[in-house]
């Protein structure tokens, strides 16, 4: 949901090594950054080599921390069920469809993938299921992934998560909040502004900006802000965005506030710091997780969550300043 990726981000193969430590990563927190990498053989049960191949497609940046968050998660859950697991993405839905296509002509076992533009994915995902091959769904399209024809669907509920910032906006007394979307028709970001617009009591205005264009974001924001001085809210759609836009609210000499959806390790900071309100965390690493997860239960077991009916929620959680230090030495341990 982050900033959109050059095209054609290159492809990464990971063939996941045996760790007992990626469990500790995501039931106990523990600080093992980077152990999906680094660390040697563990358990022979947890990961012994199942020889299935796995495919996790997004519409992420590469280098974007939120989409580091759920290839590390996708990495943890290859690990231990012995997957050799290629992660590639594309912000372009056409691009990010043929690299669907390209994971079926590879007869992968398994597909994960996102749903930012659902209607580009169902030739592709119609294609995988045309050749046996399940697919899950994760982050994006919680409205989409049934009529897709996806086996299982890990995210967050983004019209719950609007609505439940719009409420609490109402608690923070806030009149006008402004809803920055970084990229245009991502159906994920509008389903948040609309759910935000919905519950919230003042004004809500959506802004939209080049998501891969920082110093354009910046300004836009900043522009904003000094048109209308009644504006004292601004939403944005991920943690480096909130950040910008405490740049521009300095620039323009507002007094608004900033609030964001979605959490990063620099985010833990501003929101302990106080100068972002709150952040909405959907847990990415876990999304990666049980995607990859979910194909290997499905292959080994048939297990299938909510039995194929209902999504596997990931958020929406509120960190904010009273409780963001519970929050932090996940974030440190790159879990959250």
């Amino acid at each position: 949901m982050n900033t959109p990726p050059p095209p054609h981000t290159p492809v990464r193969r990971t063939r996941a090594a045996v760790l007992a430590s990626a469990l500790c990563l995501l039931v106990s927190g523990c600080s093992v950054l980077g152990a999906a990498d680094d660390a040697p053989g563990g358990d022979a049960a947890a990961g012994s080599g199942s020889g299935m191949r796995v495919a996790l497609v997004t519409h992420g940046g590469e280098g974007d921390a939120f989409w580091d968050l759920v290839r590390r998660g996708a990495e943890a859950a290859a690990a231990k069920d012995g997957i050799d697991l290629t992660y590639t993405s594309d912000a372009d839905p056409a691009a990010q469809a043929g690299l669907v296509r390209d994971a079926v002509r590879d007869k992968v076992d398994g597909i994960a993938v996102t749903l930012a533009k659902p209607a580009a994915m169902r030739g592709p995902v119609a294609q995988a299921r045309a050749a046996g091959i399940p697919v899950v769904g994760l982050n994006s399209g919680i409205d989409a992934w049934r009529p897709t024809g996806l086996l299982e669907y890990f995210g967050q509920d983004e019209s719950v998560a609007g609505r439940a910032v719009g409420d609490k906006l109402d608690d923070l007394k806030a009149k006008h909040a402004l809803c920055v979307v970084h990229e245009r028709g991502n159906v994920a970001l509008e389903a948040r502004c609309a759910g935000v617009k919905k519950t919230f009591g003042g004004d809500t205005e959506n802004l939209y900006v080049d998501g891969t264009d920082m110093n354009a974001v910046t300004a836009t924001i900043a522009a904003r802000l000094r048109q209308d001085r009644s504006i004292d809210e601004v939403v944005t759609n991920g943690a480096q965005y909130a950040l910008t836009a405490v740049e521009a609210v300095r620039r323009a000499g507002s007094r608004a506030e900033v609030a964001t959806f979605d959490l990063n390790r620099d985010l833990v900071r501003a929101v302990r710091d106080g100068s972002v309100q709150f952040a909405v965390d959907q847990q990415p690493y876990l999304q990666g997780y049980l995607a990859v997860d979910a194909l290997w239960l499905y292959r080994t077991n048939g297990n299938v969550s909510g039995g194929g009916a209902a999504p596997v929620l990931t958020g929406p959680a509120f960190v904010t300043r009273s409780n963001v230090s519970s929050v932090a030495r996940f974030a440190a341990a790159g879990t959250r």
